[in-house]
Formats: structure tokens, C-alpha cells, sequence
């Protein structure tokens, strides 16, 4: 690297990742095959020739070798996945059409196919682990810099620095103002953007992050154009105002790109990935549960006077009003303009109730509203009408939770953020949750989320 003491070898690391990956595909057949004591004919180098082609082209169209330093490991990991699903799917696909799958062992490819994957996975492992080692030995590490001090680059900066497996070393902020008008944070100013040039062409910085207001459009152009006569990587970051924004991304408008501002992440296909998440799993989950709605039904019959369910108004997709379905676990039903929150030791709660709201059985009926549309299995809790009504006056981007479907769990339940809401802070807190899970959303997250709900969503001390 530059004179400050810095070393890469990243290039070295891509091409032995993707060394092992091919000699994975080609030799984990054959290793099988003699643990397993089958003999292979040629039939099986023809699968190994078309495999490795495959995987050559699909990992290529999937940037499976792209730098990593800029994605978590489970990002690269879904890569990983969809590559090789696609390897698998057009050697099926191969197989079917020229009908010559039968001369294969299916246990045998079977195998394969499975051990390929979980080399790939502990290799990138052990990178991500030997970079992180490395870094703090200043060894394969990244320097990265940023131009304008502001809330952007502070945020950036702050992220980064919790992420040592990234091998990055944020050095500092580059910016033509006093220092005595600068919001630096923890950052430290390095000098003005003449100097990153110098540094730029010297060698000394690998990312450069340019995060300067909207206002300084000419700036920001200037600068893009100035470092294109270096080697750096450059990143322009939206200003601070976008930056919190829900779901912000580009898109095409008449072949014109756009930056979405506020937009449901469940448009076109992924909400169809959605809807049927919800209706496959909610099924299964409700055929499991059966025994467990009729019991709580009749010991809330048992127990108490009143009707089994509780039926409230909330705000559902769009904000349109639906009504919500739990076991009733007060002596009281109460849906109007002002609803109070169950707080500790509240004597409206029963005592089946108690258990029931301890350990969220009485959400279990939800389960039915997932499938009628009203709901989703996984996404922001919904909230009562009034309570919607107060927030969404005290807090910014409050309404923004309702371009989704509320959900029975969600990222911020199995964070900590369920029960009563007493205070500002906490409702504030529980809304940056919900609009991060919008953010982020994919599949698999959900699936986390479930999974994870089983551990931490369900018995809580904030449930009363």
C-alpha cells in the first residue's frame, strides 16, 4: 500500500476463493464417491464438465467474486446459494432433456451437492476471519476516507468502525471548510480536497465516500471527475435527509433513474414472495396450533364471562382500518377513542389472561387474519387506532409502518420492544426497528425473524 504501513492482498484472497470453489465443485464428486465406494464412469465427468461450466457462468452473472469487504458475510452467503441453485437447476434441466438422469446415483449427487455449498461457506468463513486477524495487525486492510463532514459520513464512519471483518480503516474526512464549522464526531480532518487528490493519486486511499450536501451538485461533479485520474473506488452518499429515509432506492421512470423515497418494499414480485410466505407458512401454522386455539378457547370460556375473542380496530396496508382478532384477556374490551395500554399489575387483565399475554398465546388467532389479507406473519406491530392517531403527531415517519401489512412478530419484538410504550423514547425506538426491517426486508430475514421469535418473541417482561 502507501507509506503509512498498510498492506492488501485482496487480489491474492479473490483468486484463491474462487480456486477453491472450482476445485470443490470438481473434486468433492469424486471424494464422495470413494468414501461411499461407488465406481464413476463417464457419465459423471460429463456432469463435472458441465457443472463447472455452469458454475463458471452463473457465478459470473451472480458477482459472486465481487469485493467483499462492502457486504456481510450472510449476503455473500445467499450468493453463494442462488448460484449454486441455479448450477443444480440447469444440470436437472440438462438431465431432463436428453433423459439420461437414471444412469446417475441419486444419493451420491445428492451428497455432492450438498458438500459443495458447505466448502464455499467455510471458506468465506475462514477470509472473513483471516481479514479480521489480519486487520489488526494491519495487515490486508483498506483505507477508506470521506469527503464532508455532516451526519452521513459520522453515521458511516461509526458503522464501519463496528465491523472489523470488512478489513477497512476509515482514516478521517476531507473538507474545504474551517474546522470550527465542521461536525466531525469522532472523525478527525485529514486536510481539504486538494490534499485528497494528492492523496488519491499517491496511492494512500482505496474508497473514497463523498457525502457534501445536495446543494454542492457542482462539487460533488468536479470531485467525481478530478478522481477518475486515480485508482480509488468512489461512492457519492445521499445527504443526511435521504439517508434516514424509508426504503430509498433507485428506479427507472421512462428510462429516466429516480431515487424512491417512500415506497412499500413488497412491490412486483416480493410481494407476491410475501403474500405466499405468508399463506404456506400461516397454513402449516395453524394446522399445528389447532389443538392449542380450541384449549385456550374453552379455558377462556371457563374462566371468565365474555366472548372468546377480542376484536379491535388498527391500521392495516396503507393505513386502511382492520380489525385484529386475539384471545380476550381482559374483563373489558375496549376499542374506542381513547384506549388505555395494559400496564403492570393492571386489574382489567384476568388471571388466564395474564399467562396468556406473558407468553403472546393470545395472538395465536392471528394466525386466521394473516390468511384473510389483514395481516402478515412477520412485520410492524399493529397498533390501536388511538394510539396511531397520538404518534403519528409526535413522531417522524410513524405512518410510514403502515405501507406494509402489521405483523404477529417482528424485528422489533425480538429486539426487546414489545409491551407498553409508557414513554415518547420508547415508542420513538420501537418505530426505528420497523422501519429498519422495511428497509432491509428479504426473505430470509423473515425467516430469522420467525426462528428467532421462538427464543425471544414470545415470553417477555415487558408483557403484561
Amino acid at each position: 500500500m502507501s507509506s503509512d504501513g498498510f498492506h492488501s492482498r485482496e487480489p491474492g484472497l479473490a483468486v484463491e476463493v474462487r480456486f477453491i470453489d472450482t476445485f470443490a465443485v470438481v473434486v468433492c464428486l469424486p471424494l464422495a464417491a470413494w468414501i461411499m465406494r461407488q465406481s464413476l464412469n463417464g457419465n459423471y465427468l460429463l456432469l463435472l464438465t458441465l457443472a463447472l461450466l455452469f458454475f463458471t457462468l452463473f457465478s459470473q452473472v451472480g458477482k459472486l467474486y465481487g469485493s467483499w469487504r462492502l457486504q456481510p458475510l450472510w449476503i455473500e452467503l445467499v450468493r453463494v446459494g442462488l448460484v449454486w441453485c441455479a448450477v443444480l437447476g440447469a444440470l436437472l434441466g440438462t438431465a431432463f432433456l436428453f433423459k439420461d438422469s437414471a444412469v446417475y446415483s441419486r444419493l451420491l449427487v445428492g451428497v455432492w451437492a450438498c458438500v459443495v455449498p458447505s466448502v464455499m461457506t467455510i471458506v468465506r468463513w475462514n477470509v472473513r476471519r483471516r481479514i479480521r486477524k489480519d486487520s489488526s495487525r494491519g495487515i490486508n486492510v483498506r483505507v477508506l476516507a470521506f469527503v464532508g463532514a455532516g451526519p452521513a459520513a459520522q453515521r458511516l464512519a461509526e458503522r464501519l468502525n463496528l465491523t472489523a471483518w470488512m478489513g477497512l480503516r476509515v482514516a478521517g474526512v476531507y473538507d474545504d471548510r474551517h474546522i470550527s464549522r465542521l461536525s466531525l464526531g469522532e472523525m478527525s480532518l485529514i486536510g481539504d480536497t486538494e490534499m485528497l487528490l494528492r492523496d488519491a493519486r499517491a496511492g494512500k486511499l482505496d474508497y473514497v465516500y463523498i457525502t457534501l450536501p445536495m446543494h454542492a451538485e457542482k462539487r460533488i461533479v468536479e470531485l467525481v471527475n478530478a478522481l477518475a485520474d486515480t485508482t480509488v473506488s468512489v461512492y457519492v452518499v445521499p445527504h443526511a435527509f435521504i439517508f434516514d429515509l424509508m426504503h430509498a432506492s433507485w428506479v427507472q421512470v421512462g428510462g429516466q433513474p429516480v431515487i424512491s423515497i417512500y415506497e412499500t418494499p413488497f412491490f412486483g414480485i416480493d410481494g407476491s414472495l410475501k403474500r405466499l410466505e405468508d399463506l404456506v407458512l400461516g397454513s402449516l401454522i395453524l394446522v399445528l396450533i389447532s389443538p392449542l386455539l380450541l384449549g385456550v378457547a374453552i379455558a377462556i370460556k371457563l374462566s371468565s364471562r365474555g366472548p372468546v375473542l377480542f376484536r379491535q380496530k388498527r391500521y392495516g396496508l396503507d393505513g386502511q382500518i382492520v380489525e385484529v382478532w386475539k384471545f380476550r384477556s381482559m374483563s373489558v374490551s375496549e376499542d374506542g377513542e381513547h384506549v388505555q395500554q395494559a400496564q403492570k399489575g393492571d386489574r382489567r387483565v384476568t388471571a388466564l389472561g395474564r399467562f396468556l399475554r406473558r407468553t403472546s398465546l393470545d395472538e395465536l388467532p392471528q394466525f386466521i387474519n394473516v390468511l384473510q389479507g389483514r395481516m402478515s406473519i412477520v412485520g410492524p406491530r399493529p397498533h390501536a387506532v388511538a394510539h396511531n392517531e397520538q404518534y403519528r403527531r409526535l413522531i417522524h415517519g410513524y405512518m410510514l409502518r403502515h405501507k406494509v401489512r402489521p405483523g404477529i412478530t417482528g424485528w422489533a419484538q425480538i429486539n426487546g420492544w414489545r409491551g407498553e410504550t409508557d414513554t415518547l423514547e420508547k415508542m420513538s425506538k420501537r418505530i426505528e426497528f420497523d422501519l429498519h426491517y422495511m428497509r432491509t426486508w428479504s426473505l430470509l430475514l423473515d425467516l430469522r425473524i420467525i426462528f428467532l421469535t421462538l427464543f425471544k418473541g414470545f415470553v417477555g417482561k415487558n408483557a403484561y
